[in-house]
């Protein structure tokens, strides 16, 4: 039965600090145990910066406080809807905005499973992850009701819809006592429960879930705060979508998680992420954005708009390298992999070696460029802190484990690397990535088969990531994945990414997709789809002349295809599988 409540939590708009603490807090919640290896939630670090800016949305900026007692208040509604209980998922629809943290942190309080979904999901698609996760609630705001509304019905699921005008109407609200910033479950549920469900892309059959313990998310946080140097002084610009790894953890909760501030755009819009980095129209109280994390894509529409609006005029050209070099310290590209002209584009124009890593939504984030390193273009780096990773064989007939060929571990910035002896390494080892971690999920929820099929006997997790090892470099290579960015032709084995790598530097292609193409006597061979500039022209002898003397022979694309735009999700991936499906039937 549906049930449309408007009694929703109260989110606080303010521009200055609405608390009657002193700068010196008490200890947080007596049951945050003092054992170490104890989880702390994010909500719960909200009590040591109180005063804080935490967020600013297109609405206004609210501190920890503010964000803690709104989530506190939606926890007791949330409580309400499930009668109590625990343990139950809770799916949730919200913008890029307050409501999307106060959410969250409401169902971690409230101690329930959140599970994030976005607007780019057709109707379809939030129907079957609610059903997939058996979710008991379905909470969203006024603008997606009508959206969800559907989907509750078909499925016959509660919902409950935020009060958008409380929101925008509220009043300050005052901290009265360290009480009032103390919520939540045990101490041991969140050192065993579920935080939440993420589900995977879905290229390979209907998407999975995947659960994220808070010990995971946590554990991926930590880590992430120590490799990056994370502090309370740092302000970052949040563009990415908030269903993903990406703009959840790297983006959102470790900012939070140290005290940092986050400006959270409502979408991506190129004018307006120009206008945050530069500090145009910012108000005096505004800090300058330190850190900027985005997906490839979008880097290279920021170069798009840099060369239509700026790079005409010298004057501003230096002023946009000057500013960005000296008032940011780490902008970061990932969850697709980075051509090298953009790379080089973007050190051009701000002075910025991109920071480049590794990861996917089961481990989080496990290979990086260590902070103050040259950061090598097209390589991933190191494992991070607590990671260990393995460049692995897959065994002949799908029977016995793996053979390692290389071994790394990073134990508190100390990376080392073990190679297997017993094999002579002509050239550089080539392998599967497998990774052991405290961040790895749990399992895939209710589907315990797929889950044992994804770890080793040994228990490492196979991420079906190819990856290369660089003995003179000692850094790694991601060459894509497996079963689609690794085209075996002729006896070869190619990396899709590499002649990707490569075709973008042509000048008149803008963007391009490299598969594997089913071929009776080659096995596989390479073709390529590709958008190019207005008004020229390719085909795939042109195509071939220019590239011969680019790559090496069996690299080289046998067929092309020309489009007007590849399309992509939101993390900038194309699915190569449907692709190859629709133009090489």
């Amino acid at each position: 039965m549906l049930k449309f409540n408007r009694h929703c939590a109260r989110l606080v708009r303010t521009t200055v600090f609405p608390t009657r603490l002193q700068q010196t807090q008490t200890k947080p919640k007596p049951h945050v145990g003092p054992r170490s290896n104890d989880v702390t939630p994010v909500f719960r670090k909200a009590a040591s910066f109180s005063d804080r800016i935490a967020l600013r949305d297109t609405l206004g900026s609210y501190t920890y406080a503010n964000l803690f007692l709104s989530a506190k208040e939606l926890s007791k509604e949330i409580d309400k809807e499930l009668k109590g209980k625990i343990n139950e998922q809770v799916l949730f629809l919200c913008p890029n905005d307050a409501n999307y943290v106060i959410t969250q942190w409401a169902i971690w309080m409230s101690g329930h499973t959140a599970v994030p979904m976005t607007s780019l999901h057709p109707q379809s698609m939030l129907e079957y992850y609610a059903k997939d996760c058996n979710s008991k609630l379905l909470v969203t705001t006024p603008e997606y009701s009508e959206l969800m509304h559907k989907v509750a019905k078909t499925h016959n699921k509660n919902l409950y819809v935020l009060d958008e005008q409380l929101r925008q109407n509220s009043t300050q609200k005052i901290v009265q006592n360290q009480s009032d910033l103390e919520d939540g479950q045990s101490t041991d549920f969140y050192n065993k429960k579920n935080a939440m469900i993420l589900y995977t892309s879905g290229t390979t059959g209907n998407p999975k879930g995947v659960v994220l313990t808070h010990k995971s998310i946590v554990s991926q946080i930590t880590t992430l705060v120590e490799a990056w140097k994370w502090t309370p002084n740092d302000v970052i610009l949040h563009v990415l979508p908030l269903h993903h790894v990406h703009g959840i953890v790297n983006a959102l909760l470790c900012p939070l998680y140290v005290g940092a501030k986050c400006n959270m755009l409502p979408k991506y819009d190129s004018n307006a992420v120009w206008s945050w980095l530069l500090a145009v129209n910012a108000s005096p109280d505004d800090r300058k954005i330190t850190v900027f994390m985005a997906v490839p894509t979008i880097y290279s529409k920021l170069i798009e708009e840099y060369d239509r609006v700026f790079s005409k005029d010298p004057k501003m050209t230096e002023y946009i390298r000057m500013t960005l070099k000296t008032k940011m310290r780490l902008m970061v590209s990932g969850s697709a992999p980075l051509p090298m002209n953009v790379y080089e584009k973007w050190l051009d124009i701000t002075g910025h070696r991109l920071l480049e890593r590794y990861g996917m939504t089961e481990i989080g984030m496990c290979l990086s460029h260590e902070y103050d390193s040259e950061r090598k273009p097209g390589y991933v780096g190191v494992p991070l802190p607590g990671v260990t990773v393995r460049l692995g064989q897959p065994p002949e007939e799908d029977e016995g484990d793996f053979t390692t060929l290389v071994e790394a571990t990073n134990n508190n910035g100390n990376v080392q690397i073990k190679m297997n002896h017993s094999l002579t390494f002509t050239e550089d080892p080539v392998g599967e990535i497998l990774v052991k971690s405290d961040g790895i999920f749990k399992e895939y929820y209710n589907r315990p088969e797929a889950t044992e099929n994804e770890f080793t006997t040994g228990k490492w997790f196979k991420t079906g990531d190819i990856c290369q090892y660089s003995q003179e470099s000692k850094l790694f290579k991601l060459l894509g994945r497996s079963s689609v960015d690794i085209i075996k032709t002729g006896g070869y084995k190619v990396s899709a990414l590499e002649i990707e790598t490569k075709l973008l530097d042509h000048p008149d292609i803008v963007d391009c997709v490299v598969v594997g193409v089913r071929d009776e006597k080659w096995g596989e061979i390479v073709g390529t789809i590709v958008v190019i500039k207005p008004e020229k022209e390719m085909t795939v002898e042109t195509l071939q002349t220019w590239a011969k003397n680019k790559m090496a022979a069996y690299n080289v694309p046998r067929l092309l295809k020309i489009v007007d735009a590849i399309p992509k999700n939101a993390m900038g991936k194309a699915n190569k599988k449907e692709l190859v499906q629709k133009l090489f039937p």
